[in-house]
């Protein structure tokens, strides 16, 4: 069973989006962000980027809310049964990390799987402001600093909700 997060680094991104590039690349042969699992919001107000990646969390309420059983977790990595999947977004919604999105050519809910173990994100970034963590997801790591607890804190002081990230992105960069 594989397990695992991505640990973003918000310190060390530059908002350069070769992640969200590399991500839609790897994936469907293209280089389109909006369809990347991986995403940064830019905060220019702040000068901060903040890469967002599913936390792989243990209680995964992305899945247990799912009216189509489409997610699933049996591997130990959250995936799309993409014949299951309608789009409706309730998933996007339950994501405490706002990790999740729709991709805009199917219509299909798309999530981050970790590359089967080798997040090819985590591979390309310049300024290693990702790491694979194989082991815990960061919300079964133990103390106040976690990188995914100061990301959410960020965004919760700034009244920035995790899961309307997209809403954001759109603001601060159209």
């Amino acid at each position: 069973m594989m397990t695992g997060c991505i640990q973003p680094d918000p310190q060390k991104c530059t908002g350069c989006r070769l992640c969200e590039l590399i991500c839609s690349f790897t994936r469907h042969g293209e280089s389109n962000p909006k369809r990347a699992r991986i995403h940064i919001v830019k905060i220019e107000r702040f000068f901060v980027d903040v890469p967002v990646v599913c936390q792989q969390c243990p209680d995964s309420p992305c899945v247990s809310e799912c009216p189509t059983e489409a997610l699933k977790k049996e591997t130990g990595i959250i995936k799309v049964d993409e014949e299951r999947c309608t789009g409706c977004g309730i998933c996007i919604q339950k994501c405490p990390f706002g990790a999740l999105s729709i991709d805009p050519s199917t219509q299909i809910a798309i999530v981050c799987d970790l590359c089967q173990g080798e997040p090819q994100c985590v591979q390309w970034c310049p300024t290693g402001a990702l790491e694979f963590n194989p082991h815990l997801p960061l919300s079964q790591k133990v103390g106040g600093n976690t990188t995914a607890l100061t990301v959410r804190a960020l965004l919760e002081k700034w009244g920035i909700p995790m899961n309307d990230y997209e809403a954001y992105i759109e603001k601060f960069e159209g």
